[in-house]
């Protein structure tokens, strides 16, 4: 995130006059393709620029909830099937997310 701040600064030093530094050269001190200084200069001179993500510290929306963990945890228990086939049943979340789930919950056999 500094990187941006960086270049955000010395973008807007030369947009006040302070510095003759090109954009390449700015390009080429903080490590951004010169497209994306143009991109920057762009939002600071419409004063739309911003330094921090929008979707920081908001849950994502396909979260699994602790109720529907704890749904897949007493059904996988109550069944005497092997993992693959469980998640072809349930059918609702990708296999990664029931095996996490499961493996939260020690109910995998370790090999």
């Amino acid at each position: 995130m500094s990187k941006k701040i960086d270049a955000a600064k010395l973008i807007a030093d030369k947009l006040r006059g302070k510095t003759y530094l090109t954009y390449v050269e700015i390009a080429n001190i903080t490590g951004y393709h010169p497209k994306y200084i143009l991109k920057l200069k762009k939002e600071i001179v419409e004063g739309k620029i911003k330094l921090k993500h929008g979707n920081k510290n908001k849950e994502p929306i396909n979260k699994i909830s602790q109720k529907e963990k704890d749904y897949i945890i007493n059904l996988y228990k109550r069944s005497n099937v092997s993992i693959r086939k469980f998640c072809k049943f349930y059918n609702r979340r990708s296999y990664s997310c029931i095996y996490n789930v499961l493996k939260e919950a020690n109910l995998l056999k370790k090999d």
